[in-house]
């Protein structure tokens, strides 16, 4: 972190490139399984898979440099984000009941949080605990140093409520696998288990869904964040009634991005460990 927090903005990425290569040199296991995933779901041979896979190496390599780097950051995050569709998330907000922004672990969604956080929209960030306490700790500090509130995942149900409730933003990742707790539906075309739970908090609150996505341009430093309309309810019903055409819905979205964008998905995830034994 000192390290990466002492280069210029473009040597650090440049280091992320080179240490998420070294990971995939010394992961062949966790390599090959994220290649045949990738095959499989996108339907492409083997060779364009690796190539695929081996551009995940490097966007995340430089997308953990950028997290590091993100409370030094955040005076420029303006200058290296374009944003489109920000009046779609204005909209959400108008309408009091505060707002749910669906997005997956795509692009640099840390940066996408920040810039909310940044435009000063408080925005509270649903994550995962890590095994070792000092990362979860780490993670949060960021966060925190950034402007957004983290919330634990699963832990803290009364934070993401209270949030909801004073009209704030609940930004959640939907695209792990949610074992026996998620609903079953089509992700990249094969069926996933998916959490319900943001699914539930839209329909209890009336929130709206507003789908948000980040993505690195071919420079590697420069990123276009894209915030779309609020997702709508089966037949003109609100959102999150129909539970499952709300998770298809999601999920839909979410497989659409990956489609356009494949190499900064993370395919490295068993995404389908529920469903798909072999993947």
């Amino acid at each position: 972190m000192r390290l990466c927090n002492k280069l210029s903005h473009d040597h650090a990425l440049k280091l992320g490139d080179f240490m998420g290569q070294m990971v995939k040199k010394f992961s062949p296991h966790r390599t090959t399984k994220a290649r045949a995933r990738c095959s499989r779901m996108l339907g492409v041979k083997g060779p364009e898979a690796g190539r695929i896979i081996s551009q995940v190496y490097s966007h995340f390599g430089r997308a953990l440099v950028e997290f590091i780097r993100l409370p030094k950051m955040c005076g420029r995050l303006d200058e290296i984000v374009t944003v489109k569709g920000e009046e779609n998330l204005k909209y959400a907000l108008s309408l009091g009941r505060g707002v749910i922004i669906l997005s997956a672990h795509i692009g640099c969604w840390e940066y996408a949080a920040a810039l909310v956080a940044k435009h000063g929209i408080p925005i509270n960030v649903i994550g995962a605990d890590q095994r070792d306490d000092r990362i979860t700790n780490t993670i949060a500090s960021l966060r925190e140093q950034a402007g957004v509130k983290p919330i634990g995942k699963g832990i803290d149900l009364r934070g993401a409520v209270n949030c909801l409730r004073k009209g704030e933003v609940l930004a959640v990742l939907l695209d792990q696998d949610a074992r026996d707790a998620g609903v079953i539906s089509p992700f990249l075309g094969s069926p996933a288990s998916t959490p319900v739970g943001p699914i539930k908090l839209a329909q209890k609150f009336g929130s709206p869904v507003v789908p948000v996505h980040i993505v690195r341009e071919p420079d590697g430093i420069h990123m276009i964040m894209t915030v779309e309309p609020p997702l709508e309810g089966r037949c003109g019903r609100p959102f999150g009634e129909d539970i499952q055409h709300a998770v298809d819905s999601c999920n839909e979205v979410i497989s659409r991005w990956i489609r356009e964008t494949p190499g900064q998905w993370l395919w490295l995830y068993p995404r389908w460990a529920s469903t798909l034994n072999d993947l």
